[in-house]
């Protein structure tokens, strides 16, 4: 069928053969969960000029040869060139997908911004750095989610190849991505400003250390949670380093975490709107340092699971309400029924999850 005016299809468990052609038109295409062959990708990329964000989800069945086909049988690279416009692509559950493919597509994807990447098990750090390498001119966004392929390796690309357009990057749950890893990324990009790392728990003080002190363009936004063997000196590093940038903090899990943690966020961190410290060694020392900040406006504070903090604290939440339009006290068994019922009635305008 013919669809002039068509400008996204989202199609989700559909079976059987795939036969649309796509007008010029058409910006979003999304696929997920189809029983199609290699050929059926043809037609985006025969008609998919305009197209400027791909999402390929669970094509268990697709694999290099598909996205060949999908870019005009010219070859795997050709998918940037069949699709020029190309800004954003992503690839979840596509275990078929090496490293091979990923490189060839980079190196032509000449408008790519954004590349996310899940659950695709054949990519290694390989692929990754040569993303890095490849992309250097306009990548923004790299998100790595649930990617088992990956590990550290032995290898080091020319400094040369760095990627100063990189500015949000997501490592998440890559048990595979170390220290090793993590510290040649710090050196290829250089500019980031949105950092994730969530669930990287063999990441150390003496790896990510290095990596926030190479950051040149000052961190906005940090998610280091489940990292459990970080310590008081990555806060306090990163802290001092990007302080005057920071909005966003969270070291949700972190068991060596204390109130120093806190004393040095109240000291440097002039910016910072969202903090999440759930189930770390935090005391009511922790929470007066907080409240004693004048120049802090915390909007959004995460108090989770502290089994330390006690009815103490809740003038100095109090303080910090002035400001806050959500609180999370949940689990905090130090703090009692009473004490809530307070908060709740004081903070009125605050969102409080106990």
């Amino acid at each position: 069928m013919a669809c002039h005016q068509l400008e996204k299809l989202d199609l989700c468990h559909c079976f059987g053969k795939l036969q649309i052609r796509l007008a010029n038109v058409v910006s979003k295409v999304k696929l997920q969960a189809l029983n199609i062959s290699d050929v059926s990708l043809a037609v985006i990329g025969h008609y998919g000029s305009a197209m400027t964000d791909l999402a390929l989800i669970g094509l268990q069945n697709v694999n290099e040869r598909g996205l060949w086909v999908m870019a005009s049988g010219q070859g795997l690279a050709a998918i940037g060139k069949g699709c020029p416009n190309l800004h954003q692509i992503c690839l979840r559950r596509c275990p078929l997908i090496s490293d091979n493919g990923l490189v060839s597509f980079a190196k032509v994807a000449g408008l790519l911004e954004s590349l996310q990447l899940e659950e695709c098990h054949m990519i290694t750090q390989y692929g990754v750095f040569s993303i890095f390498a490849n992309c250097c001119w306009k990548l923004k966004a790299l998100a790595l989610a649930n990617c088992l392929g990956i590990q550290n390796m032995n290898f080091v690309f020319p400094l040369t190849s760095l990627c100063y357009s990189l500015r949000s990057l997501t490592i998440r749950n890559c048990p595979g991505f170390g220290n090793a890893s993590l510290a040649m990324v710090g050196r290829m990009c250089p500019n980031l400003i949105h950092v994730n790392l969530s669930g990287l728990q063999g990441i150390t003080d003496a790896r990510l250390l290095p990596f926030v002190q190479s950051l040149e363009a000052g961190l906005v936004k940090v998610n280091v949670s489940g990292s459990v063997n970080l310590t008081d000196n990555v806060v306090a590093t990163i802290s001092k380093l990007h302080g005057s940038t920071l909005e966003v903090l969270n070291l949700e899990g972190y068991r060596f975490i204390t109130d120093a943690s806190l004393v040095a966020v109240a000291r440097d961190c002039w910016l910072l709107n969202e903090l999440d410290v759930s189930n770390c060694g935090i005391t009511d020392s922790g929470i007066a340092a907080l409240a004693g900040a004048k120049h802090l406006s915390l909007q959004i504070l995460s108090l989770a699971s502290f089994s330390l903090v006690s009815d103490k604290s809740a003038p100095l939440l109090v303080v910090l309400g002035k400001t806050l339009v959500g609180l999370n006290i949940q689990h905090c068994h130090g703090i009692s029924s009473g004490t809530v019922d307070l908060l709740m009635e004081q903070l009125w305008r605050c969102d409080i999850l106990s």
